[in-house]
């Protein structure tokens, strides 16, 4: 079934144009450690845009954004650009034990929740709300936006091909709609060409755990990211330096 794609109403041109990332350690540079690699990093060679990964690991759409990471990316995005926001990984959990300083509040919408994280009371936004606040912000600036759900965890743990996407996917589809900006399923591509190259292929990818990608399982999610912008029309297309990547269409 074809994903839903919501576009952004600014197409930039090649020249000059930055491509931000905004996400956790299964987009930053160096991934979690420890041998893995976040697929952030693979973007370059597949276009003729600069490319800042702002990623960061350990980060949910909450902490990015309590720490200012959105508002410093903001502060340096120039009209035309682009920015693609990746979380979930770090998102879940629950607000009633110890608060991590990641978990969001629960629901869809423009609910609230109140905690105290290292001696700050805080009022925390559901995880739509967090992405929609961003989106927003950058189309302020002229901005293109793309939120794009987050990557699968590896679907042949158990030996038999499984994925199931958490609720942070459709809750990211549910952002970019709301929000009125560009959305990719990069779980289902992801999954998708994971399927195809078989379990022992994909678990060579994840030498740390069921989360983390090496270097060479990055340059996959990369490469079905763009998969997945070639087959929505998002507009970003148009800066790639090909459109010939694995897999199907969905």
């Amino acid at each position: 079934m074809k994903s839903a794609v919501f576009l952004s109403t600014m197409i930039p041109s090649v020249l000059g144009t930055t491509i931000y990332l905004a996400g956790d350690s299964t987009m930053a540079k160096g991934g979690t450690g420890s041998g893995t690699a976040g697929w952030g990093e693979y973007v370059s060679p597949y276009t003729s845009a600069s490319v800042s990964n702002q990623a960061v690991a350990g980060r949910s759409a909450r902490s990015y954004t309590r720490e200012g990471r959105f508002d410093t990316i903001a502060s340096e995005v120039q009209s035309g650009d682009w920015v693609i926001i990746e979380f979930g990984h770090n998102d879940g959990g629950s607000l009633s034990t110890t608060d991590n300083g990641r978990t969001d509040c629960s629901g869809t919408g423009d609910e609230t929740c109140t905690t105290t994280y290292g001696g700050v009371t805080e009022t925390v936004l559901t995880f739509p709300k967090y992405l929609e606040n961003a989106a927003n912000m950058f189309k302020a600036k002229g901005a293109n936006v793309l939120i794009s759900s987050q990557t699968p965890n590896n679907p042949w743990e158990t030996g038999t091909f499984t994925y199931s996407p958490s609720r942070f996917v459709a809750y990211a589809e549910l952002a970019a709609q709301t929000a009125g900006v560009s959305y990719v399923d990069h779980g289902a591509y992801v999954a998708d060409i994971f399927e195809s190259l078989g379990a022992d292929v994909v678990d060579a990818y994840f030498p740390l755990d069921h989360t983390h990608t090496s270097a060479e399982g990055a340059s996959v999610v990369a490469q079905a990211f763009f998969k997945a912008v070639v087959c929505g029309g998002v507009g970003l297309e148009s800066l790639l330096n090909t459109n010939d990547f694995e897999g199907e269409c969905l």
